[in-house]
């Protein structure tokens, strides 16, 4: 699925579920904290040292607010037009089932571990689970492989891991059975050209997902 354009693909910054730890998942809107809000003035800091101002750039983000809020912080950095941006609920986040905005600890105490060594959620028994990621996420890239040019995609931390590990070739997961790339802190910046992932500013968070 290699592209003629670049990706920068980004992950919002801290959220107020982020801070409390909670299952955040699929929750539409939750807002980001001060930390969330830096976080997003240092990627946007870093995409204008590498792109420069009103660099010609398609925005793309999930429809959350969290991610919209990012790319708001990003675009003036940028001095691009938020209003501009195109979003897709394909680029959302984890669905977490009932598990969605509870407490870590309490879904812990429940059924034990929800995250593995590297950072992955459990699918929640009736939540989404990663071979739909990869469909919903496959299927936006499918729909958008002739954009022309450079983009600017902000997503979440689950579901950019599925992205990016389909974009680069990733093996599947033994477990999950899907591509599924590395994890990286909130408020990391990504860019994926024919294939390969550089990493162009590593964040500062802490949150799984």
């Amino acid at each position: 699925m290699a592209r003629k354009g670049r990706d920068f693909i980004a992950r919002h910054g801290e959220t107020v579920f982020n801070a409390a730890r909670r299952l955040q998942g699929d929750v539409p809107h939750t807002p980001l904290t001060r930390a969330g809000f830096a976080q997003a003035d240092e990627m946007g800091e870093a995409l204008r040292h590498q792109l420069g101002a009103r660099p010609a750039l398609t925005l793309w983000a999930s429809n959350t607010g969290r991610a919209l809020q990012t790319l708001a912080v990003i675009a003036e950095h940028l001095e691009l037009d938020w209003h501009g941006a195109r979003v897709d609920a394909r680029l959302v986040e984890i669905g977490m089932g009932s598990w969605g905005g509870r407490y870590y600890a309490d879904v812990i105490d429940q059924v034990g571990p929800v995250i593995d060594q590297s950072g992955l959620l459990r699918p929640a028994p009736d939540g989404e689970d990663y071979a739909r990621i990869a469909a919903r996420v496959g299927g936006w890239l499918a729909d958008t492989d002739d954009d022309d040019g450079d983009r600017l995609v902000i997503m979440h931390g689950i579901s950019s891991r599925v992205l990016r590990g389909v974009m680069t070739g990733q093996d599947v997961h033994p477990e999950f059975g899907t591509p599924i790339a590395a994890g990286l802190p909130q408020g990391s910046v990504v860019r994926i050209e024919r294939g390969v992932e550089t990493i162009v500013y590593l964040g500062s968070g802490y949150a799984p997902a």
